[in-house]
Order: structure tokens, then C-alpha cells, then sequence
């Protein structure tokens, strides 16, 4: 297993200075944001350490050759947009910027792109999809071809008003990944699991690491803290972030120490990215880099 970061939180780095960083802070691999330039539409979003359209094979040798230098492996790339918006032109754009990613990861020789399924908000799961199948099936087998795993974060983005009422990630339960995968059964369609979701959502975010053992093939080091007296006041339906915060591990309610150990107990051996999103540490960079810091030495006693 390799310990990773998430490079979202380093919005003000470029390229050079992420995988420096990376490497100073004794990281084995990042997961690079791969945003369209300027393309900001929440927090955390709209970051591009690597423009994935601007990658032909000049700009792949050189990123290869600057990451083996610092002893950095790219673990995947990240671009989690909603390409199965209701709104076409959105839609037919997301896709667009999916695929030119998938070929920029085949040119890079990473294995992994990572994002979201999408979901039409206004839909419910049944009718999603059948809209899956009808703009994944080719996404996949474009991926296929250029011998690229899409992998799949389970957030379901329900956190804003304008989220609301489904939200925008169809992938978020045991229950819809066996639709999904019996729908596209394709090897390099896969997971990139974080279990801060499942905590949220009072859902086991252990077990299912042992039925979709062939299916996990990146994770997201994120804790989550839900706010029991805030919960008894709004309830379950209520926005999440009325009742819940993510935080950096060992600040939030995640047992890591069990959930390493179910990724041993599978065997799994692929990249554990950390992820901060937490907005006790977002304020300035020296908050940022104090919040990796600490994320990197509570995971690391499990992780090398």
C-alpha cells in the first residue's frame, strides 16, 4: 500500500511545486487535479495541476521524467464534475474534458482516472441508469482501449441547496455498485472508496471492502465527524452539512486502524490518498501543509 495525497487542497501550487511538496513531505504518489483551467464550480473544484487537454507526448515525457525525479508517482488523476447533468451542454462538456483526461492518463501510463458517475438530481436511481448505461457504456470503452481504469468516489454530492433533492453522484451504496457493475462488467470500471461517506450516511464502511475486493482499486484517506446534537435537531434529511463536518484523519469519527486492516486483510496494495477538506485548516497554506502534516502521521503508523 502507498500513501498518497489528494492535490486539490494545494490550489496555489503548479505542477512542480505539488509533486516537490509531495516529495519534501515523504508522500509516495499523488492524485493530481485535472480541472479545465478556470473551471471553479465549488470548493475544492476547478483546480488543474495538470491541463489534460494541453498533453501530447512532448508534455508526457516531461511530467513522467519530473515526478521520477522527485520519486513521485502520479496515483491517479482527479476530475469529479456531474456528467449526467440534466442540462445537455454541461453534460456534453463534462463528458468532453472525461475523455481527454482518460487519453492524457493512457499517455502518462497512469492506471487510474478518477470521478464521478453524475446523476440527474431530478431523476430517481432507476431512471439514472438507464441514463448510466447510455453515457458510460461508450466512456468505458474508451477507457478500455486506452488500458485506463475510471474509478469512482462515492460522495454523493448532496451538500447545497442546489444539489438538492438526489444529488449529483449516482455511486454512492453497495446496493447501486452491483447495478452498476452488473451494467458495465468491464475490468476498468472500479472504485476509488472513501468510507467518510458511508460513516455519514450510518452505513458500514468496512464490510463492503470484502465484497468489492476486485473492484477497489484507489482510496481517499478522509475523516468525517457528524455532529449528534446538530443531527437531533434538523434530522437525516436535512442538508449533510447541517449535521456533519469533514475533518483530517484522527480528527473525526473514522476507525483507521480497522479500515487499513481490512484493505490488508484483502490484499490490497494500491494507493491510499489522503484528502482535506476540512475547514479548520483552509485558511491560509500554513494551515493547509499543518493539516497534511498531521493527516500524513496519524495514517502513517498503518501505511509506509
Amino acid at each position: 500500500m502507498k500513501l498518497g495525497l489528494v492535490s486539490a487542497i494545494l490550489s496555489d501550487l503548479n505542477f512542480e511545486e505539488v509533486i516537490a511538496f509531495a516529495a519534501q513531505k515523504g508522500f509516495s504518489c499523488i492524485e493530481l487535479a485535472c480541472w479545465p483551467p478556470g473551471q471553479a464550480e465549488r470548493r475544492y473544484a476547478g483546480v488543474t495541476h495538470v491541463d489534460v487537454a494541453a498533453v501530447d507526448d512532448k508534455r508526457a515525457e516531461y511530467i513522467l521524467d519530473y515526478c521520477k525525479s522527485q520519486g513521485i508517482e502520479i496515483s491517479a488523476l482527479g476530475y469529479y464534475p456531474n456528467p449526467l447533468d440534466p442540462d445537455l451542454e454541461k453534460r456534453a462538456f463534462y463528458i468532453q474534458h472525461i475523455k481527454a483526461g482518460i487519453k492524457a492518463a493512457g499517455k502518462l501510463q497512469i492506471k487510474n482516472y478518477s470521478t464521478f458517475i453524475g446523476r440527474d438530481q431530478f431523476k430517481n436511481v432507476e431512471e439514472n441508469l438507464k441514463l448510466f448505461k447510455a453515457v458510460w457504456t461508450p466512456l468505458i470503452e474508451y477507457a478500455e482501449q486506452q488500458n485506463v481504469n475510471v474509478i469512482i468516489e462515492n460522495c454523493p454530492m448532496y451538500f447545497t441547496n442546489d444539489e438538492w433533492p438526489g444529488g449529483k453522484n449516482l455511486a454512492t451504496t453497495p446496493v447501486i455498485w452491483r447495478k452498476l457493475f452488473e451494467i458495465i462488467p468491464s475490468k476498468n470500471f472500479g472504485l476509488n472508496y472513501d468510507p467518510s461517506h458511508f460513516l455519514w450516511q450510518n452505513m458500514d464502511y468496512i464490510k463492503p471492502i470484502y465484497e468489492f475486493k476486485d473492484r477497489i482499486y484507489h482510496v481517499h484517506i478522509k475523516d468525517m465527524k457528524v455532529y449528534k446534537d446538530k443531527l437531533n435537531e434538523v434530522g437525516s434529511m436535512a442538508r449533510p452539512l447541517e449535521y456533519i463536518s469533514p475533518k483530517i484523519p484522527g480528527l473525526g469519527q473514522i476507525n483507521w486502524s480497522e479500515f487499513i486492516s481490512a484493505l490488508t486483510d484483502i490484499g490490497y496494495q494500491g494507493a491510499a490518498c489522503i484528502e482535506v477538506e476540512d475547514k479548520a485548516f483552509e485558511e491560509t497554506f500554513a494551515l493547509k501543509e499543518q493539516a497534511i502534516i498531521l493527516s500524513k502521521r496519524h495514517i502513517s503508523p498503518f501505511i509506509v
